[in-house]
């Protein structure tokens, strides 16, 4: 696919736990390099999952988004290349992240060090500043909840991914996360805007999944990918073998989806270039 003419810096965050929101993730991440594109994960959940399911280590005492937040340690120093995918560059995250909501309390300009840190990286940024090189993408896995690391994310990215299971709950809380999205816009950043929207455990037999993929597509219209990420047992199973569904089943109905879904973001990039053109 294309490479967009800039980094692309997305948010992928719902508060509700249990969505598949660090499944996603990792898993859009692994599609993206497969796809071609150069690709950062930035993982700011202190359980360090996304750093799992991409086989980076995360033990205590590793470089770690902890050192680039509450130390100011450039980004990168504290990047690892994915051993299962070329392209695909994580920021893992250490249990120490865990403290740094409340080390960063009495910090100065506190909820804006993300995007100095990602900002500050030498491949970030268009074509002619960065090169061949540069990243096409990073990918911020926030933590299920709305303290100061997500709000971090949301200032530091541009776009927003927000994962949303196809289940009967599937918009509760989402009001507040859109509620907390304005407050960011109108305070912190502006740029800010929910660009993509992904249904996930999408279960094509139950007549629930269908109305709740009809009533998020009456919602969010064109934010809304066309492709829904059914439920599956191989995309669960990926994590406990330290892979992404994309290396580990690769021809399975859950890693064609996340493929098909990173083709639609980056034809979304094609499209947005076309239209400020």
């Amino acid at each position: 696919m294309p490479r967009p003419e800039r980094t692309r810096v997305f948010v992928v965050a719902n508060q509700k736990g249990g969505v598949g929101k660090t499944t996603s993730t990792v898993n859009i991440a692994a599609a993206l390099a497969q796809l071609g594109q150069r690709v950062l994960v930035i993982d700011l959940d202190p359980q360090g999952n996304a750093s799992t399911a991409l086989s980076v280590d995360h033990r205590r005492g590793t470089p770690s988004t902890y050192d680039a937040l509450v130390d100011g340690v450039p980004l990168a120093d504290v990047v690892s290349p994915s051993p299962d995918l070329d392209g695909l560059f994580v920021v893992p995250a250490t249990i120490d992240l865990a403290g740094a909501e409340i080390e960063l309390v009495s910090v100065v300009a506190r909820e804006g060090r993300l995007k100095k840190a990602i900002s500050g990286h030498p491949w970030v940024g268009t074509a002619a500043e960065a090169g061949d090189e540069r990243f096409d993408y990073v990918l911020v896995d926030c933590p299920p909840s709305l303290g100061l690391l997500t709000l971090n994310a949301l200032v530091a990215g541009e776009e927003m991914l927000i994962p949303i299971q196809a289940e009967y709950y599937a918009l509760e809380g989402l009001g507040q996360l859109l509620e907390t999205v304005e407050m960011v816009r109108a305070h912190l950043n502006p740029a800010l805007e929910v660009s993509t929207i992904l249904i996930t455990m999408y279960d094509a037999r139950t007549r629930l999944a269908a109305g709740v993929a009809d009533e998020v597509r009456e919602h969010f219209g064109n934010q809304v990918l066309r492709t829904a990420i059914p439920r599956s047992v191989r995309v669960s199973e990926a994590p406990s073998y330290g892979q992404t569904v994309m290396t580990y089943d690769p021809g399975s109905p859950g890693a064609l989806s996340y493929l098909e879904a990173a083709r639609e973001i980056t034809g979304r990039a094609a499209t947005r270039r076309g239209g400020s053109a």
